[in-house]
């Protein structure tokens, strides 16, 4: 997401062109959740105008189409994976990772259809797995057959941390829609790349979610040192302050890793001026 109405005028020049406010939120974060490709798969036009609005180290986390991953449960859906690969082919190296998000009823007795569907992946991409089944993180047995999957493919498994978010009961509407459709699930922090994924769920309170991820900042500047790449992606229930959240988080992360590069100048959203 690139365009949310609450980041117009704020993050975002506005009024704006739909086709400059991916180049706008590119001055403020190098990397984007592909949600709405798991809705809909865009035409190759659109995704050219992705790849011409961002730098070559801009990254895109695809999302696998929802008809592949939930319709068909990775055991068929071959001409739309098809579609969306070539869809996305414009992007280039923009689109490294691709993200396959399985439904929650997507189990540790379905893992065998992940490893087939991953062999069958072709080798252009790398690829992470977001599972929302309560068994993979409860069960040891479930989580180790699930990361020997993964490592044989060299996949990610994508943690979703909502531990801070449902730490207290919701305050606000948006809170409360997020309490019915967001995954509760136990913390993982493990890495099986050398680029793994993160998303964290913070609140409305900035503070409650600035402290909620102080684990994650750790974790992420553990990994830099081991010479791992990670890629973070900062959420509140209405994501109205996110860029600037992500930003901040970045920052924290470089007061222990000062190697780290800067994030990219975001422009000026209103003209300068001398009053």
């Amino acid at each position: 997401m690139w365009s949310l109405k609450a980041w117009q005028g704020r993050f975002l020049p506005h009024p704006a062109p739909a086709h400059e406010r991916l180049w706008a939120y590119a001055g403020w974060c190098n990397a984007v959740e592909g949600n709405t490709t798991f809705y809909a798969t865009p035409t190759p036009e659109t995704t050219t105008s992705w790849a011409e609005q961002t730098g070559p180290d801009f990254r895109f986390l695809a999302k696998l189409p929802k008809v592949v991953t939930h319709d068909h449960r990775l055991t068929g859906g071959d001409a739309e994976l098809r579609t969306f690969l070539d869809a996305i082919a414009p992007l280039g190296p923009r689109a490294e990772t691709l993200w396959i998000q399985l439904p929650g009823s997507f189990g540790p007795d379905d893992v065998p259809a992940l490893a087939a569907f991953l062999r069958r992946l072709p080798d252009t991409h790398r690829y992470a797995v977001e599972v929302r089944h309560r068994d993979f993180f409860a069960d040891p047995r479930a989580a180790a057959r699930l990361e020997a999957t993964l490592n044989a493919a060299g996949a990610e498994w994508v943690p979703f941390d909502t531990t801070a978010f449902f730490a207290q009961r919701p305050t606000s509407d948006a809170e409360r829609d997020a309490w019915t459709k967001k995954p509760r699930m136990p913390l993982r922090a493990a890495a099986l790349t050398d680029r793994p994924i993160v998303r964290y769920l913070g609140r409305d309170d900035t503070d409650l979610t600035v402290q909620g991820w102080q684990r994650w900042v750790g974790v992420v500047a553990g990994w830099l040192r081991e010479g791992r790449s990670p890629t973070v992606f900062i959420h509140t229930p209405d994501n109205a302050d996110a860029p600037a959240l992500a930003r901040r988080f970045h920052d924290e992360v470089r007061t222990r890793v000062p190697e780290l590069a800067a994030l990219p100048e975001p422009m000026p959203v209103e003209p300068l001026t001398l009053f």
